[in-house]
């Protein structure tokens, strides 16, 4: 059950900053910073001796691209795309998945998508029981039967271990400040934003449009710009491409940041 690089967090601005000096000024720099960010990933261990997997809880509504994200990243460690059938793909009934990542101590936790109100999609009172890790792996979400004491499998004292350490969401509308985990959020579909990314991904920290998504993504989540990653998913390409891999794994590398920050704060 796993997944979750530059060795601190970036404002958008910075990371501006650094994908050009280090990429557009220096193209023949990409395979370096690919290998770097690989690396980085790969060497990541949770800031803390009880826990061994850092566990983040993708949430956002139908075609946001949780899962899509969760196959994107396991593309670039297995060395080849992979779609695969998650549980996000409709707004009906549905599980939780958690899925592992070759060579990383990151469990990416993938849940049904969120609905427009409390009697369709995920709930908030389901999300939170999956972020304090009383939900079992494989529970069936119904809003008419939220998870209880009566769940089977209801873990009643989770560890460390069982909890969701960072919060990744996608234009979602649930609210976990209130359970002392840090969000992240991942801005997808980058290349479909303007005709600039669309037609080269490496101009994503240069576009306005992005700026501005960005920017209204922060306002309608009431998120710091510095919370926000730009990615792109791997949807219908048949081969890897060094740019869309540098962008999953800086959002990747920017999600372990805030894991061990979750940590560092759970041992105050």
């Amino acid at each position: 059950m796993k997944i979750t690089g530059l060795s601190h967090l970036f404002k958008w601005e910075n990371l501006h900053n650094w994908w050009l000096t280090k990429y557009f000024f220096f193209p023949h720099c990409i395979y370096r910073v690919r290998e770097t960010l690989m690396e980085s990933v790969r060497s990541f261990k949770p800031a803390s001796e009880t826990v061994t997997e850092a566990r983040v809880l993708l949430v956002g509504p139908v075609g946001a691209g949780k899962s899509s994200f969760i196959s994107s990243v396991q593309s670039v460690f297995s060395g080849r795309v992979i779609n695969r059938a998650m549980v996000g793909s409709s707004s009906s009934t549905s599980f939780t998945k958690k899925v592992n990542v070759t060579r990383t101590a990151l469990v990416l936790c993938d849940v049904m998508g969120v609905g427009e109100g409390e009697s369709t999609g995920l709930t908030l009172h389901d999300a939170l029981s999956v972020i304090k890790g009383h939900a079992p792996e494989g529970h069936q979400f119904s809003p008419e039967q939220p998870i209880g004491a009566e769940t089977v499998g209801f873990l009643r004292k989770p560890s460390t271990n069982d909890k969701v350490h960072c919060v990744n969401c996608e234009k979602s509308n649930i609210t976990v400040w209130i359970a002392g985990v840090h969000q992240v959020a991942l801005l997808t579909h980058v290349d479909q934003v303007c005709n600039a990314t669309r037609s080269d991904i490496t101009k994503v920290y240069k576009s306005k449009a992005i700026q501005q998504t960005v920017c209204h993504a922060g306002e309608l989540l009431g998120m710091a710009t510095s919370y926000i990653v730009p990615v792109k998913n791997y949807c219908s390409e048949l081969n890897l491409g060094e740019n869309t891999d540098i962008l999953l794994l800086k959002a990747v590398d920017h999600i372990l940041q805030y894991v061990n920050l979750y940590f560092q704060d759970d041992s105050d």
